[in-house]
């Protein structure tokens, strides 16, 4: 039950996702490599590790490599555990994006589908199992 009232002023228009991955070269390769996204810096972290900020659109998507590295990736299905399970990335060039993902080994959980009228998505696996919906509008 809330028992106070002070609504988020949010100060800018999108948000920024932090990741914590297992293998930061293929994170790097698929985020930075066949995604696009520039590199804005990379940063110690408190506690040990580092954080790599990759700029996609107005958001920045944090890859955090920490040693060592956690024991195992995600995975499986949006339906298969509790908690962030996908993230969307609207793009311009879906069929494009989901087939170079797939010619580049990662595992394309749903191919290129309409979900309402002028809507399109299709949903990756990262290198850590995490899902990245692609969503095309038109």
């Amino acid at each position: 039950m809330v028992t106070t009232m002070s609504k988020a002023q949010v100060t800018k228009d999108s948000i920024d996702l932090g990741i914590v991955v297992c293998d930061i070269d293929k994170s790097l390769a698929f985020y930075q490599d066949l995604l696009g996204f520039e590199l804005q810096g990379t940063m110690k972290m408190p506690g040990g590790g580092n954080m790599h900020r990759l700029q996609c659109g107005t958001s920045v998507i944090k890859l955090v490599h920490t040693d060592p590295s956690p024991a195992h990736p995600v995975g499986g299905p949006i339906t298969a555990a509790c908690g962030y399970r996908y993230f969307t990335i609207s793009v311009s060039n879906l069929e494009e994006v989901t087939k170079s993902c797939a010619d580049n080994g990662y595992t394309v959980q749903i191919q290129p589908v309409s979900i309402r009228d002028g809507v399109t998505i299709s949903i990756v696996e990262d290198p850590d199992g995490n899902l990245v919906e692609f969503l095309q509008i038109g």
